[in-house]
């Protein structure tokens, strides 16, 4: 094993410190180059996890879990989004929304805190955070100046900084920096309005320090930077990247905001796995450098009900998987993986003498649940609500919805088949005339045409059932409402007056209008009792636990849709891959019977489900 340098060891004693450093007042600032705790340096070795993903039960235990990888601070993105889901309606403190818990937790284990606040994030979240409830302004311009947006945000910041206000280092609490928006220089290049947050951020009494993080290029560090701000670097990997930050913003100090262990993935891509040869050799080069960093993410847990997000790059529209595992050195369920363990032995090495890092915590337990059957319970066409008349159809925020499905209905005058074209659909649609299924359409492999066959009927019914997807949260397609964003035609016929459904799969709805559709006592009987006759049926099962554990729902025999245990929505699953398994936490299980409802676009028959006790297959 090499020697460290003495340098180095000293400011790795403050990595492993103990959970009594981390309590009381204390003083943090930007010096020239370092990070200064109490007028010392401080080298940041942190570990990225989000509370919102991670069932507020098991906080605690993630953040024991980086800390014993050798992390000493942990970072945090907070959803505009997920605080504020109804125009000036927030919540900061039910279960995981609780953010000064979850602050609170990090410096009972005597951790330092990132805040990563927005009000855009990216993070592959719904949006990058932003509320869709903004898209219902047809002039909507977000990340600037624009007066609609800026009025909201201001709104959430001044609610955010009441909540952590007491929290940051100055005040007795764990904050070391808040971040000024992410990555800006990567959308945009108004600093007027970035520097209008951190004016927010002051006013309402939270003065830093701040930081940003921006990709290591020169056009994005000029247009991102902040007056004033510590610069992050996404990532920092090679020194040039840090020469880069220093020639534009001289006198701060500058970090790895994000270094990547692992990495997203889409639906129908395989699962990401970046090489760890790669990222032991980015971290050697951090800790031998002395340079502070950030692992994002050092856990990234799970997308839980409508919550992930997409991007829109070269190959279109991508929507982002369930899980948020990242391929993680922690993994979804929180357990070590192999690279968690040579990152710990990594970091380890750089401890002085006679210096240890924490024991690992136990794994969370996890149990296989044999196969169940499944039944269905209810079609979503005997479930529709009452219909809002529309011309022509609009997106679902402009109806005030921002999830789940819409359903678009009109009669057919005049053309009655041909060429139907959907301008634009966002994002995934079944297609019936008079209630017999014609196909799908999928904006991710830039479908927007089906072709209506020939019809006896004079007065055929179109349905279109549109299920809108995660919104854009990365670069210029950000402005993505969902639904039917503009027209549709037939054979090159305007379709007008529609009849349109709101169905936004709300838990809520869920588990009144569709739970009371009691399933009888046989299998038989209660298919009998449901229209099947196309596809848009919900379907239940039950399984019985002696004691709650946590799982992985086996999505393997359905298609395209959501699942719920228990009234909590666990996200969606697709059949294109590559996750068959939706993670289900035993917070959320009971000992004995627990429930399971399924609502598919396509099947029409149900499948049994199982649990399995890892997400592998």
């Amino acid at each position: 094993m090499m020697k460290r340098p003495l340098a180095i060891a000293a400011l790795l004693v403050l990595a492993s410190s103990s959970s009594g450093q981390v309590t009381g007042r204390h003083t943090f600032a930007l010096g020239a180059t370092d990070f200064l705790l109490d007028g010392k340096p401080l080298q940041i070795i942190s570990g990225e996890m989000h509370p919102a993903r991670i069932p507020a039960e098991y906080w605690r235990h993630r953040i024991r879990m980086a800390k014993a990888m050798g992390c000493n601070t942990v970072a945090a993105y907070i959803f505009w989004n997920y605080h504020e889901p109804s125009e000036g309606v927030f919540d900061f403190s039910s279960a995981n929304h609780d953010v000064a818990r979850f602050i609170r937790t990090a410096q009972e284990e005597g951790m330092w805190v990132l805040l990563r606040p927005g009000p855009y994030v990216c993070g592959e979240w719904d949006f990058g955070g932003i509320p869709p409830y903004l898209l219902r302004d047809p002039e909507l311009k977000v990340r600037c100046l624009y007066p609609r947006y800026v009025a909201a945000v201001e709104r959430y910041l001044k609610r955010l900084a009441d909540v952590v206000r007491p929290l940051v280092v100055s005040n007795g609490g764990p904050i070391l920096m808040v971040q000024i928006e992410n990555e800006y220089g990567s959308y945009g290049n108004d600093r007027a309005y970035t520097a209008r947050l951190k004016d927010i951020w002051m006013k309402n009494g939270v003065s830093g320090p701040f930081f940003t993080a921006d990709g290591p290029t020169p056009y994005m560090l000029e247009a991102g930077r902040v007056e004033g701000a510590a610069i992050g670097l996404d990532s920092g990997s090679d020194e040039k990247h840090w020469e880069l930050a220093r020639s534009i913003a001289p006198g701060v100090p500058i970090f790895s905001s994000e270094t990547y262990p692992g990495w997203l993935t889409h639906w129908g891509e395989k699962g990401a796995r970046p090489a760890v040869s790669a990222l032991l050799k980015e971290v050697t080069f951090l800790l031998g450098a002395k340079k502070s960093f950030n692992f994002y993410v050092v856990h990234g847990g799970t997308n839980f009900g409508f919550t992930a997000g997409a991007n829109s790059g070269g190959k279109g529209y991508e929507p982002d998987v369930t899980s948020y595992d990242y391929d993680a050195p922690i993994d979804e369920q929180g357990r070590a993986t192999p690279k968690y363990r040579a990152l710990r032995d990594l970091i380890a090495s750089y401890l002085p003498k006679g210096q240890t890092l924490a024991d690992i915590p136990e794994p969370i337990p996890a149990v296989a649940i044999p196969e169940f059957e499944m039944t269905p319970l209810a079609s979503v066409w005997n479930h529709l609500p009452a219909p809002v008349a529309s011309v022509q159809p609009r997106p679902f925020e402009m109806y005030g919805q921002n999830q789940g499905l819409v359903l678009y209905r009109t009669t057919l005058v005049g053309r009655k088949s041909g060429r139907l074209a959907i301008t634009d659909l966002h994002d995934y649609a079944t297609v019936f005339v008079d209630g017999k299924y014609v196909g799908a359409l999928d904006r991710r492999l830039g479908e927007k045409t089906i072709d209506l066959p020939r019809t006896d009927n004079p007065m055929p019914v179109l349905d279109i059932l549109v299920e809108g997807m995660g919104h854009i949260n990365f670069a210029q397609e950000m402005i993505d409402r969902k639904g039917i964003t503009d027209r549709v035609t037939l054979s090159g016929m305007t379709l007008m007056n529609w009849q349109v459904f709101l169905l936004p799969l709300a838990d809520a709805w869920v588990n009144v209008e569709i739970g009371k559709a009691k399933p009888s006592s046989s299998r038989r009987d209660s298919a009998a009792a449901v229209d099947t006759s196309r596809p848009g049926i919900f379907f239940r099962g039950t399984f019985r636990l002696d004691r709650p554990a946590d799982t992985f729902i086996d999505m393997t025999g359905y298609r395209k849709g959501v699942v719920w245990v228990n009234g909590h929505d666990l996200g969606r699953y697709w059949d294109i891959g590559p996750q068959k398994r939706l993670y289900c936490p035993a917070p959320w299980l009971k000992a004995g019977e627990n429930e399971v409802i399924v609502f598919d676009l396509h099947k029409t028959e149900p499948s049994p489900l199982k649990g399995a006790a890892t997400r592998d297959e």
